[in-house]
């Protein structure tokens, strides 16, 4: 059975850093793309960042600049880091995986991943 299960996730001040952890267990596949996503509530969810097995990276545009994916294969566990955070990045933030595969241009997009995390809140104030 697959499980991801997120951390790191608190009360920040606008322009602090956070850095998410996302543990992944019974996960098999050797070829395969992880992602973090986030969601307002009443708001769709975002695409955050995926990264790929081997070491391939596609970012939202959200992201892009602040945030960065990357993962510790010995750990089995997937990390954003999170800089310059604004209130507006306030969201619960989620990791998903995928049935196994090769990166490809729908890695930004729900539809890819299979399983999910519960999700850590992230709150950043002004």
């Amino acid at each position: 059975q697959v499980q991801l299960v997120e951390s790191g996730g608190g009360l920040v001040q606008a322009g602090g850093s956070l850095k998410l952890s996302c543990v992944i267990s019974g996960y098999t596949y050797s070829r395969y793309v992880v992602a973090w996503f986030r969601q307002v509530e009443g708001k769709a969810r975002e695409a955050i960042a995926a990264i790929a097995h081997d070491g391939r990276t596609a970012y939202g545009n959200g992201a892009r600049g602040r945030f960065t994916i990357s993962q510790d294969n010995a750990k089995n566990t997937l990390y954003l880091h999170m800089v310059s955070l604004k209130p507006e990045d306030t969201a619960i933030y989620y990791c998903a995986a995928n049935d196994g595969g090769e990166f490809y241009p729908g890695v930004l997009f729900e539809y890819t991943y299979s399983y999910w995390g519960q999700g850590t809140q992230v709150t950043v104030a002004s």
